[in-house]
């Protein structure tokens, strides 16, 4: 199974539904490649689209979900009820650490040393001949 997120609707589940149908209407998959039929159901809070090719069916499955938790999303504003006595947030002197593990964005700057091809991936991997590793 493969799951992927197709939109992200903000409103009732009744308008979630809608566009969910819409999208299902008009996908399509990438198999089969030349489809000879194709049904499409509706079940519970979602959508079952069977296209079928020459030799066999495909099945893509549309559902709609409830966001309750996303790790990536961006944090949100401070709510003045989480704000400290007296309204005013203050800033903690010296520079802001950066962030470290999955949520830093910031890429290492190339070497300019090193040959690129011209969408800038090494020609040779940095790795190739290291003595440190296995």
């Amino acid at each position: 199974m493969e799951a992927s997120v197709v939109a992200h609707v903000t409103g009732s589940r009744t308008e979630a539904l809608a566009e969910l149908e819409r999208r299902a209407r008009v996908h399509l998959p990438a198999h089969p490649l030349s489809a000879r039929r194709r049904r499409l159901l509706r079940q519970g809070d979602g959508f079952l689209l069977v296209v079928d090719g020459a030799w066999q069916s495909f099945a893509t499955r549309f559902t709609v979900a409830e966001l309750l938790e996303d790790s990536a999303a961006p944090a949100a504003p401070q709510l003045a009820a989480e704000q400290p006595a007296g309204g005013t947030v203050r800033a903690a002197a010296g520079p802001v650490p950066a962030p470290s593990g999955p949520e830093r964005t910031a890429q290492p700057e190339p070497e300019p040393d090193v040959e690129r091809y011209a969408d800038g991936v090494p020609v040779r991997p940095s790795w190739l001949g290291r003595g440190d590793l296995p």
